[in-house]
């Protein structure tokens, strides 16, 4: 699967934007004006914008009354910029659920949602395990989203949307340390081996392990049928942490991509995760 984002617009304000909302993110000035930092940060808001939109228009066919939750929320950055693009234009029914375990966060953003009269957002203050079964969530969610969820945050958001059969998943990984903890601490048995020399330097196991993190995503996706695709997310300067996920329900094949999943925990030494990674039979 291809995922692509659209072709860039102007990265001027659209139409009906919230200039409020804008500058609450200081996307804008105080005084709603535009400058170099702002144009920035509008094309990245869009960038990324282009590539969920197309999901949310293929939920929209099968589901006009689109529920999406965003795990881990923060400040509900996200969704925020998805409400104001395209969900305030929907009908009643469409709703985002921003899911936060601080209160401080919760509390802002529900103020924030009531001052812009963003009726169709909601923030619940919620673990991982609670949100599965909360009754203040519907039963049928089509997207789930996760930006920037820090470590072990992003497998919350996608053990999340397993749960809830989630035809559509949009990560975008953050500060992924438990792999490369897992893989400093076997690290002496390792060497024993060549393979060992991928991860022997601090800096490498960091990087080793956040990329292996991923592509232990990448398959447990795939081993629960979901399509999967790996991009980069160009134009967030800022950030490191660049590589978006988008995974597609298609009940496809799982076999070969569980037993991939299997043969790396094992090859990397990394068998006390295969709970958190590996579908139960």
């Amino acid at each position: 699967m291809k995922v692509k984002a659209k072709a860039e617009k102007s990265h001027e304000v659209r139409p009906g934007q919230s200039i409020e909302l804008l500058k609450e993110l200081h996307i804008l000035t105080r005084d709603g004006k535009m400058n170099q930092d702002s144009r920035r940060k509008l094309k990245q808001v869009y960038h990324l914008y282009n590539f969920i939109e197309p999901l949310l228009l293929e939920a929209q066919a099968e589901h006009p009354e689109i529920h999406l939750v965003d795990h881990g929320a923060g400040k509900s950055y996200l969704g925020f910029i998805l409400y104001d693009l395209f969900f305030k234009e929907q009908s009643g029914g469409a709703q985002i659920w921003g899911i936060e375990t601080r209160d401080e966060l919760v509390a802002r953003s529900q103020a924030l949602a009531a001052r812009l009269g963003f009726d169709g957002m909601n923030f619940l203050n919620l673990s991982v395990a609670e949100s599965i079964t909360s009754p203040a969530l519907p039963e049928r969610i089509d997207v789930v989203t996760a930006l920037h969820a820090c470590n072990t945050a992003t497998d919350d958001a996608i053990r999340f949307a397993l749960a809830k059969k989630a035809k559509y998943i949009v990560l975008v990984p953050c500060c992924q340390a438990e792999v490369a903890s897992t893989l400093r601490k076997n690290k002496a048995t390792a060497l024993a081996e060549a393979l060992g020399e991928v991860w022997r330097h601090p800096i490498h196991t960091r990087e080793f392990g956040s990329h292996l993190t991923n592509v232990l995503r990448c398959l447990e996706l795939q081993a629960h049928g979901y399509e999967v695709s790996v991009t980069e997310l160009i134009g967030w300067e800022h950030s490191m942490k660049n590589e978006l996920i988008i995974a597609v329900q298609k009940k496809l094949p799982t076999r070969k991509p569980t037993e991939r999943l299997n043969e790396l925990l094992q090859t990397f030494g990394l068998e006390e995760l295969r709970e958190r990674f590996v579908p139960v039979a």
